[in-house]
Parts: C-alpha cells; sequence; structure tokens
C-alpha cells in the first residue's frame, strides 16, 4: 500500500455518469447526472455549466434544490476519502434527468456520493473487495 499523500483528482475525470434509482415502492427516488472532476486548489468548487442538458420536466425552485443537494452528497463523500486522500477538484455538472414524480433532493444528495465514488474507481481502481472465508 501506498503511504505516499494523494490528491483527488489526479488528472481531469470527464463525463463520469452516476445513476441512484430505487423504486422498491411508493415514493421511489430516481436522479441522474454526469458530471467533471477537475483538479483545482485544495477543497471542493461545484459548478454548474452554462450549457446544462436537462432530461425531465423539473421547476426552476426544484432545478435549485436538486443543485444544491448534489453538491452536499458530493461534499460528504469527498469528506470521507481515504487517510493521505486530500480534494483539490472542481466539480461541474454536465447533464441531470429527473423524474417529475420520483426525483427530489434527497435522491440527487445520494447520486451526489455514487457520482464520487465513480470518479475514484476511475482514478484509482475500484476498492478492494473483502475475503471471503471458506469453511
Amino acid at each position: 500500500m501506498d503511504s505516499e499523500a494523494r490528491v483527488f483528482p489526479p488528472c481531469p475525470i470527464r463525463s463520469v455518469r452516476a445513476v441512484y434509482a430505487r423504486q422498491r415502492s411508493c415514493p421511489s427516488d430516481f436522479a441522474e447526472v454526469t458530471v467533471d472532476f477537475e483538479p483545482w486548489e485544495e477543497g471542493v468548487v461545484f459548478e454548474v455549466s452554462a450549457h446544462l442538458d436537462t432530461r425531465g420536466f423539473v421547476s426552476t425552485e426544484d432545478r435549485s434544490a436538486y443543485h444544491t443537494a448534489l453538491d452536499t452528497g458530493i461534499r460528504e463523500e469527498l469528506a470521507d476519502l481515504a487517510s493521505g486522500t486530500t480534494a483539490a477538484v472542481a466539480v461541474v455538472l454536465r447533464a441531470m434527468r429527473v423524474h417529475e414524480v420520483d426525483s427530489h433532493p434527497g435522491a440527487f444528495r445520494a447520486v451526489g456520493r455514487v457520482a464520487v465514488r465513480n470518479a475514484l474507481a476511475l482514478a484509482y481502481g475500484p476498492p478492494p473487495r473483502p475475503e471471503h472465508r471458506r469453511a
């Protein structure tokens, strides 16, 4: 294991797609985003592209709430980075897909966490899988 400090992201990671969909019961959850992770100064900056591609109907009020929730989820997941890893990232929202009934801020908060996990897997490989003991 490499004990040297590392910075996330080590290079631009573009078009990271993340989906959070839970359709077990009513109400359901749905959020889909495409984001870029760009190297930046230490810390986290969240931006919305001027050319944001939005699929599905969303009011201006809901759109703002979804952006805030996505930012929160991204920051929460980045705060949980492994020891020795520093976030120095600008996250740019490029596209979002919403469902008129099933999308809500909680789903966008969750998809923000998923987006970070997906970007980490692209940057450093998937997390180690637990070993299973054989009887």
